[in-house]
């Protein structure tokens, strides 16, 4: 089994109160959670209304599966343009980490 974790600090453009700022990530976080299986949460800068630190976690049998979803996560939220990506984070976890 192997659990893969990517962690997505973006930065949100014309945004000026933590309600538009819910607004903007709502949608990210429901995409990727329905076009991925994935388990997906806005997980930091949750005080901040102009940055957030999106979540995301796999779990499969094969290594390369996990790092392939992590990286089209990666890129569907790089893609949006209501979106900087300022950085990706990607972890992965597999039977030989103890």
């Amino acid at each position: 089994m192997f659990v893969g974790a990517l962690e997505l600090d973006v930065l949100l453009g014309d945004v000026h109160s933590l309600k538009q700022k819910r607004s903007v990530v709502k949608p990210v976080v429901a995409e990727l959670r329905r076009r991925f299986e994935v388990s997906v949460a806005e997980a930091g800068h949750l005080d901040l209304h102009r940055r957030a630190l999106i979540g995301v976690a796999a779990v499969a049998a094969d290594a390369e599966h996990v790092r392939d979803v992590m990286v089209a996560c990666e890129r569907l939220v790089a893609g949006r343009p209501e979106l900087e990506l300022l950085s990706a984070r990607h972890r992965l976890v597999g039977p030989e980490d103890d």
